[in-house]
């Protein structure tokens, strides 16, 4: 079975939502929470604030680790990610990963200039961070617009996906929030775009 996974990520870490195409109809196959920051340092869930009372040069040291630190973990995670499917039964097409509103191309000490410009680069890093290690591991990787997914989700999926995941959840039981529910859609929306003929 063909198999997509959806990703809706936060400061830190992920829910990761595993869809299968069955049948003209799509399948659960694994929910999970992924950490997307080394064991114990709970500095690197927001690096940008870890570093706002630094002077500017260990300002900036500190927020490249908490960069490097997000992109070397999501790899890491993927990795293990993508082994683990090719070792089942099914066939990992794609990835979706929900994405934020992108952010101006400011410098680090833009950033920490304002504070919101901190959470929002924050909220940036991890999906962005999800996206390179996807492309990293040679996974098609579709970056869905979060403000965009209900109408994406009507247009790729041409069915009452509510329904569905209303479905879905009723069979699969908790947790089945909103995390759950829009990373299984950024999966189906993957799954959809991967594995439809392509036009000549």
């Amino acid at each position: 079975m063909k198999v997509a996974i959806g990703f809706k990520a936060h400061s830190g870490w992920a829910a990761s939502v595993c869809i299968g195409a069955a049948k003209n109809s799509f399948e659960l196959i694994d929910r999970r929470r992924i950490e997307l920051i080394p064991e114990g340092e709970i500095w690197a869930k927001q690096p940008y604030h870890a570093a706002e009372d630094l002077a500017p040069d260990e300002a900036r040291d500190v927020v490249k680790a908490g960069i490097r630190s997000a992109h070397r973990v999501a790899f890491e995670v993927l990795k293990e990610t993508v082994e683990r499917y090719r070792d089942s039964e099914y066939e990992l097409v794609g990835c979706g990963v929900l994405m934020p509103q992108p952010m101006p191309k400011w410098s680090v000490d833009e950033i920490l200039a304002v504070h919101i410009r901190m959470h929002k680069a924050e909220g940036v890093l991890f999906p962005e961070a999800l996206c390179k290690a996807i492309e990293k591991c040679g996974i098609a990787c579709v970056a869905v617009p979060e403000k965009e997914l209900p109408e994406l989700a009507e247009r790729s999926l041409m069915r009452a996906y509510d329904q569905l995941l209303a479905r879905m959840g009723k069979a699969a039981g908790p947790p089945w929030a909103k995390d759950q529910r829009i990373a299984a859609l950024a999966a189906m929306i993957a799954l959809n775009q991967t594995t439809r003929p392509k036009e000549r």
